[in-house]
């Protein structure tokens, strides 16, 4: 009989660590953005949407209520995380959001989102973060496909004893 004692009820890839990293990163800004003394002037210049607002997460970065909503549901990794396939589509498709955010922060194209310098060059670290994570992990294989794998040998293997 197979020694099972080093298998881990389910291996997880490189992608789908990353996929929860970066959800719990951003649900984590998401709910700060409504707590005061990690957002300045959250009372006064909190606006629903758009870039007329003062309020600030962490002093550095705009937010507005729908901005910090955005945040906390990009958080997704955090259930794209549960199989290798869509960790990889989440870290690619974010990433390529995130080119598109720093594109309109630079051209000034986004009055409908609080944007400054410090949410540009933010954006643009998370773009490269989000696509190196990518990049990093897409030539890993699929331990979902594994599992499938091991449990058919399993299942094959002689179960002990004689006949």
């Amino acid at each position: 009989m197979k020694d099972r004692t080093n298998d881990s009820p389910r291996d997880t890839s490189l992608a789908q660590k990353l996929a929860m990293l970066f959800g719990l990163t951003f649900v984590a800004a998401g709910v700060g953005g409504f707590i005061p003394g990690i957002t300045t002037d959250l009372y006064d210049g909190l606006e629903f949407a758009g870039n007329d607002g003062s309020s600030e997460l962490l002093g550095l970065f705009k937010v507005s209520i729908l901005h910090n909503i955005v945040h906390a549901l990009f958080g997704v990794g955090i259930l794209a995380a549960k199989r290798h396939a869509s960790s990889l589509q989440y870290l690619l498709y974010g990433g390529i959001a995130y080119v598109a955010l720093f594109v309109i922060g630079i051209v000034n194209a986004g009055d409908w989102v609080p944007i400054n310098d410090g949410d540009d060059w933010l954006h643009a670290g998370l773009a490269l973060g989000l696509l190196g994570a990518w990049a990093a992990a897409r030539g890993a294989e699929d331990p979902d496909l594994n599992r499938g794998r091991r449990l058919e040998m399993e299942r094959d293997e002689p179960r002990g004893g004689t006949v």
